[in-house]
């Protein structure tokens, strides 16, 4: 069974939430959405895809969220090539699975990256949340039982 964190206290609020981080759990059932624009749920989420092996999904979705914020061309650069080695690259330490076309074409683009560079993979890795992973979260130990816990509440 899932535990959670120390840091979600089921009595007290934590500092960087303005709220109850598990006031929402109800509401992640409508959507990825709503799951993945949640920190909590982006949390909980990615120890359930932890469980099955493919966090690595949810760590390069995150990963592109951040990297579309870069104001800099250096930093926009930096980050692109960290993507790109931890996640995109043949035999990356956390390779996401996308078709060879957009491998090719993020890898042959990395030497002057913009801030689009991996959104067609990015979008590949939602939808395969969203369709494939997403059903399996609602129905997991995890979800159910953060769901029990604030049904106790």
């Amino acid at each position: 069974m899932w535990k959670i964190p120390r840091r979600f206290s089921l009595t007290g609020r934590l500092c960087c939430f303005p709220k109850d981080p598990l006031e929402d759990v109800e509401t992640w059932s409508e959507s990825v959405d709503k799951v993945l624009g949640c920190k909590a749920g982006q949390i909980a989420f990615r120890e359930f895809l932890k469980s099955e092996y493919s966090e690595e999904n949810i760590l390069f979705w995150l990963a592109c969220e951040e990297y579309k914020k870069i104001k800099t061309v250096p930093e926009m650069i930096s980050s692109a090539n960290r993507i790109y080695s931890e996640f995109v690259q043949t035999e990356a330490p956390r390779q996401i699975n996308i078709d060879c076309g957009t491998r090719e074409n993020i890898t042959k683009n990395i030497s002057q990256p913009t801030l689009t560079s991996f959104d067609t993979a990015q979008k590949l890795i939602y939808s395969l949340m969203a369709r494939d992973c997403y059903p399996r979260f609602l129905k997991s130990d995890i979800y159910q039982g953060l769901l029990r816990r604030t049904d106790s509440r």
